[in-house]
């Protein structure tokens, strides 16, 4: 088991960045360090994703892992490890991403839907899977492929909340990927980040069993 999938079932929630980058990105992303999350996701389709990575290293090593997300490809795997990153999320399953990575350390999470998708992508050496679009799918779908399956980790992706993250542990999720429910537009373009820290930590509570 690698570091960074103890970091997964220890902290069991990803912060998604998609569209903040420069100093607004940074003081969201202190913010929900300072809230306790560990796990940072900078999606490869923002603009300046392998800067901020790079900064990010730099700034929060110690506290906490960062990643990238949306890595397409090979291409966009090379380009998201050169500037630092600790872990490759994807929204689909490309068996070279992951092939990529493991032969370099790099922990790679696919997004995958059907039972056939998370067993290639296991086969292909990813450690854990992101079950993408959760929001879409229910938890009643992840609990029906988590029984049979329940020896490959997996990450709900989609439409989790505080009314809702416990149930989404309880079908079988070791972790949980969250944008916009920790990312609040409204408060990060009105410099209120303390409210980031504060629903931060409400999810990392949740997440805790609290």
């Amino acid at each position: 088991m690698s570091k960074l999938l103890d970091m997964l079932f220890e902290h069991k929630i990803i912060a998604i960045f998609r569209g903040y980058k420069g100093p607004e990105a940074d003081a969201a992303a202190l913010a929900l360090i300072e809230g306790g999350i560990r796990l940072m996701e900078v999606t490869m389709n923002t603009e300046e994703a392998a800067e901020t990575i790079s900064r990010w290293r730099g700034k929060y090593e110690g506290r906490a892992a960062i990643g990238a997300g949306t890595v397409l490809d090979v291409e966009m795997a090379k380009e998201a490890v050169a500037a630092g990153a600790s872990f490759l999320i994807s929204p689909n399953l490309d068996e070279e991403v992951v092939e990529f990575g493991a032969s370099r350390g790099i922990s790679v999470w696919p997004g995958v839907m059907t039972p056939t998708e998370i067993v290639r992508a296991r086969k292909a050496g990813a450690e854990a899977v992101k079950i993408f679009p959760m929001a879409s799918l229910g938890v009643g779908y992840l609990a029906e492929i988590c029984a049979p399956l329940n020896n490959i980790p997996m990450i709900a992706t989609g439409g989790v909340d505080l009314g809702n993250i416990k149930d989404y542990f309880a079908a079988g999720a070791c972790a949980v990927g969250m944008g916009s429910k920790l990312l609040n537009k409204e408060w990060i373009r009105e410099g209120k980040y303390e409210l980031l820290t504060e629903q931060a930590a409400k999810f990392v509570n949740a997440a805790a069993g609290k």
